[in-house]
């Protein structure tokens, strides 16, 4: 935990001022995604999401968190999904269409990564030793809530790598002492269930095994599964 903790606060005095750029950047790039919606902002933010994804990869992990151990593995994981948005980026497949149906939980969403830094701050941390805005957990929740405004059409494989890393984040609670990771996994719960509802549903004229009927009862099963789990870690930590 200690290395964990002294590895983020070498992050942040390092980083503070391009993580301020990079958070005004997504800032004003999401603002032009909703209202001039052009090919090129689509390009813009694709490409942002590439850096912002190699920026984690590269700089957190390969750089500030080497002595961290498997820092690399983690690493490699956040490098796929940075090459899936540059695949993305190239065949045009998420084509970031609104969908205005989840409006009030993509702005929850949206909020989280700000939260981030003053529940560290509510809890008696103090800046650099404390979570920000750029940071793995803050990067998975704002683009979960990103394509689920845009969700019409979603890369799927970003949305099972964001939501694995949500689920890692049951452990960080534990491990690293991190309360904070506790708004990732929430977010995930009811996206794993919109993201997957939405597909399914927009594929109910073929043929699946088993059916779109079943697999909506899976989904709502598996979700009731992690949101027992996520309530009883959030009750461990209140009576702890």
């Amino acid at each position: 935990m200690e290395v964990f903790w002294r590895t983020i606060a070498q992050y942040n005095e390092g980083t503070w001022i391009a993580q301020v750029i990079i958070t005004v950047m997504g800032i004003l790039l999401t603002i032009l995604l909703y209202q001039k919606p052009t090919m090129l902002v689509k390009r813009l933010m694709k490409g942002y999401m590439v850096f912002l994804n190699s920026w984690i990869a590269i700089v957190y992990y390969m750089i500030y968190c080497g002595e961290r151990s498997y820092n690399y593995i983690l690493a490699i994981f956040w490098g796929v999904i940075a090459l899936i948005w540059l695949w993305d980026l190239f065949t045009n497949y998420t084509p970031f269409e609104r969908y205005h149906k989840y409006d009030k939980l993509t702005y929850v969403l949206y909020a989280m990564p700000f939260l981030y830094p003053l529940l560290s701050w509510a809890r008696g941390m103090e800046f650099p030793m404390m979570t920000t805005s750029v940071m793995p957990c803050s990067v998975a929740v704002f683009t979960i809530g990103l394509l689920l405004a845009f969700s019409r059409k979603v890369n799927l494989l970003v949305i099972l790598f964001l939501c694995h890393w949500a689920l890692i984040a049951f452990s960080k609670v534990y491990v690293y002492k991190i309360p904070e990771d506790l708004l990732l996994a929430s977010a995930t719960v009811p996206a794993i269930y919109l993201f997957f509802k939405n597909y399914f549903d927009q594929n109910l004229h073929k043929e699946t095994k088993p059916s779109a009927k079943y697999t909506n009862w899976i989904l709502i099963a598996l979700c009731v599964a992690i949101g027992i789990f996520l309530s009883v870690t959030i009750f461990h930590e209140v009576v702890a």
